[in-house]
């Protein structure tokens, strides 16, 4: 055993796997994790609360998320998982002093503010009201977590004021204002499902449901024709007013990814609901395999696969670190479906991904890449490309959650150790690289090791959302809040990694 003394932290681990230590290694590796965490907390307590994010090298405060404080929400539902008893009080303590009438930042995005306070809100919720009700000695704790959900959404509501009932996407909740942007992307117009469904379930005010599914009859049934030339898949741009799509780019990028994510979500979340997003993700995930799905060989001749972007007539040979989720949502579709091809490509998918961490020489991935050899060529990138496979088209990491999604997904349904390992090694590499001293940073290069070529001087909130929880859970062992290994989940994950309580009808 060797005990690794980085960015300040003693992490614990073994040069090797052994059978049966298996479980002391994974209690090892998830605290060090924790202490990651609490790390991460305390700058942004001390610098930048309440204030958004944390500006880690100059130590000052990012609103970039209305300014209620975005990272104490994102990080709440991790505290409480991670039985944090400090961490959720500072946290309950302030929820109830939130105005969320108003916003010092003027305008407000809808799909940012959904997926990170109401989820956040939501979840912790959900988890203090059931199995973490040990952290919390008085019920109006949780209670005013239901009552600041609801006054967020009839702050929000105002966004859904159009001709089809599509979302605007820009709201200033001071003046109950909506932007006049006539377009919308259709993450934000299929991302909100989840969250407002909930809450309609939890107060018994139908009104959140619904105004979130008003859209789905015009991303069900695409037009103008052109819009969906595979079943299942559309374009990432729309028009609010009329409800159709006014782009030719399909992929699970940004703009469009978390609409699939949450195809398959808002089944797991009441499949008698939501039986109509069961038919649309699976049809939208074979047209994917068939048509998007691309291959590259290593110099070692190792297989890997990719998903690529179709514009107009033509796929682009690339793919950035946000698609590397598509193959966690792979193996969780698969296995709730039981359709074990689909849990077969998330597996070659999720492989694709940790062959752009491992090639790196800190262990973390790059935020984009291509297989494209002429385009190699032209970067001056071919032996990168003629050893790996492919090439880095941006060596940037900002703190991105969605490789380790894809780990904890591969893990809890295949339950295969290298999982937990591989995300072991990529929690390494990022707390070693990317911690300044007070907070993690965004650094400008994977590929080295001196403070990642240099900090960008930001602390995400998805780093405490997402990153450390999953980098945690799959660490940690089997429970009602955990994805399950047969298909049967009792929480669904939002695309900020908040766990939802399943209605399960």
């Amino acid at each position: 055993m060797r005990v690794l003394s980085i960015s300040g932290i003693f992490l614990v681990a073994t040069t090797q796997i052994v059978a049966g230590n298996n479980l002391n290694l994974a209690e090892e590796r998830a605290a060090a994790v924790q202490q990651a965490f609490q790390l991460s907390w305390d700058a942004y307590y001390e610098h930048a609360f309440p204030h958004d994010q944390l500006k880690p090298v100059s130590q000052g405060a990012d609103d970039s998320y209305g300014g209620w404080g975005a990272t104490a929400l994102d990080a709440l539902d991790t505290a409480i998982l991670m039985n944090n008893q400090q961490v959720v009080d500072q946290i309950l303590d302030y929820v109830p002093t939130i105005n969320f009438r108003s916003s010092s930042q003027g305008t407000v995005s809808l799909f940012e503010t959904t997926i990170r306070y109401l989820g956040g809100l939501l979840s912790a919720y959900d988890l203090l009201n059931g199995p973490f009700s040990h952290l919390i000695n008085d019920t109006s704790r949780a209670t005013t977590l239901l009552t600041q959900a609801d006054e967020l959404a009839q702050s929000l509501k105002i966004a859904f004021n159009s001709e089809t009932g599509m979302p605007y996407n820009g709201i200033d909740v001071g003046n109950q204002a909506i932007q006049g942007d006539p377009t919308n992307s259709l993450a934000t117009i299929g991302t909100l499902v989840l969250e407002w469904t909930r809450l309609s379930d939890l107060t018994g005010n139908p009104e959140y449901g619904n105004l979130s599914q008003k859209a789905a009859p015009y991303l069900f049934n695409p037009q103008p024709s052109w819009a969906s030339p595979w079943p299942g898949l559309v374009p990432n741009n729309l028009n609010i007013s009329t409800g159709e799509f006014i782009s030719d780019a399909i992929n699970w990028d940004g703009g469009s990814d978390s609409y699939y994510e949450y195809l398959i979500k808002a089944y797991i979340y009441s499949p008698s609901q939501f039986s109509s997003y069961r038919d649309t993700w699976e049809a939208a995930v074979n047209s994917t395999i068939a048509n998007l799905l691309q291959n590259t060989t290593t110099s070692s001749g190792q297989n890997l696969a990719y998903i690529s972007t179709w514009d107009n007539g033509t796929f682009s040979s690339s793919m950035g670190h946000l698609v590397s989720f598509i193959g966690g949502n792979f193996l969780l579709g698969g296995s709730v479906l039981q359709r074990q091809d689909i849990i077969d490509y998330g597996i070659l998918l999720t492989d694709g991904w940790y062959a752009a961490y491992s090639s790196s020489a800190t262990k973390i991935g790059p935020g984009a890449l291509s297989w494209n050899a002429t385009a190699a060529a032209d970067a001056g990138q071919s032996d990168q490309y003629d050893q790996l496979g492919f090439y880095y088209t941006a060596p940037q990491y900002v703190l991105r959650p969605e490789t380790l999604e894809s780990y904890y997904y591969a893990y809890r349904i295949t339950g295969d150790q290298k999982y937990r390992d591989w995300s072991w090694e990529a929690f390494v590499g990022i707390n070693s690289t990317c911690w300044t001293g007070s907070g993690y940073a965004e650094i400008n290069n994977v590929d080295d090791t001196n403070q990642g070529g240099g900090f960008n001087d930001l602390q995400d909130s998805f780093l405490l959302a997402e990153v450390w929880k999953y980098a945690y859970l799959i660490q940690t062992d089997d429970a009602v809040w955990q994805v399950g290994k047969n298909g049967t989940n009792q929480f669904v994950y939002n695309t900020e990694a908040h766990p939802i309580k399943v209605k399960g009808n």
